[in-house]
């Protein structure tokens, strides 16, 4: 599979996520709410908010901020968020994909329009980009977790399509709509998971140079420093040493 084009995956290794430590956690908490909303709020019957408490336990958020943001669901807050897909080009003509989650549509889409065009960019139609990637279920799971042996073999029995190990984690594909399956028959042998989600996969990558990849990261932290934006994907291979 091609180089990963998960923007915080990239932003993690380049040590920028203890700065956006605050806005992670509201954007998590974000999810957790929602995720209860939408069903179950026991974690164990509803497989979006065990997810999502998973992800939140993994990037250290506080066992009272994850109880808050379930209690919200009860409420009004979090009962207008829906979830919008934006397409795009950035600096450079890479392809951008940005899911976000929210409760004003006509702010986000102002927002983002304006960040592609000071970067030098533009927002397409749906389709316009995404035609670049293929969607599928990725489930990450630390390495301290199990040994690359045996998460060959748990990969295989539980149904995913392929099983990446990387320097830090075990990287699980699959296909979308089996994602929750796959996962509740590695939750037999795995305890903790780094994150479950849908995420765009590049088909293909596309590099460029030095000078002109500061200016896509200042550009993919501008969208992420976003309050409605959750994910960003793009085309583009970085170099993350």
């Amino acid at each position: 599979m091609a180089g990963h084009s998960h923007w915080a995956g990239i932003k993690h290794k380049k040590g920028k996520a203890d700065k956006q430590r605050s806005k992670i956690f509201s954007k998590l908490s974000k999810e957790i709410t929602v995720a209860a909303k939408l069903g179950d709020k026991d974690p164990a019957m509803n497989p979006r908010l065990r997810s999502a408490i998973q992800a939140a336990r993994s990037a250290n958020m506080p066992k009272d901020n994850i109880e808050r943001a379930i209690d919200k669901s009860s409420t009004n807050i979090g009962s207008n968020f829906e979830s919008l897909r934006y397409e795009g080009f950035g600096p450079e003509k890479v392809a951008v994909i940005v899911e976000t989650l929210t409760d004003n549509k006509n702010r986000t889409a102002s927002n983002i329009r304006t960040i592609f065009q000071k970067a030098g960019g533009s927002l397409g139609t749906q389709g316009s980009a995404s035609h670049n990637f293929n969607q599928m279920g990725v489930i990450k799971i630390s390495k301290d977790e199990i040994s690359d042996e045996e998460i060959l073999e748990l990969a295989i029995e539980s149904g995913a399509d392929e099983c990446v190990t990387k320097d830090e984690f075990h990287e699980i594909q699959c296909s979308v709509n089996e994602i929750y399956n796959v996962k509740k028959k590695l939750e037999k042998k795995i305890n903790n998971f780094i994150s479950t989600n849908i995420e765009w996969i590049q088909l293909n990558s596309v590099q460029v140079s030095k000078e002109k990849e500061e200016n896509l990261i200042e550009f993919f932290e501008t969208l992420i420093d976003d309050e409605d934006v959750q994910n960003i994907f793009s085309n583009v291979k970085l170099n993350t040493n």
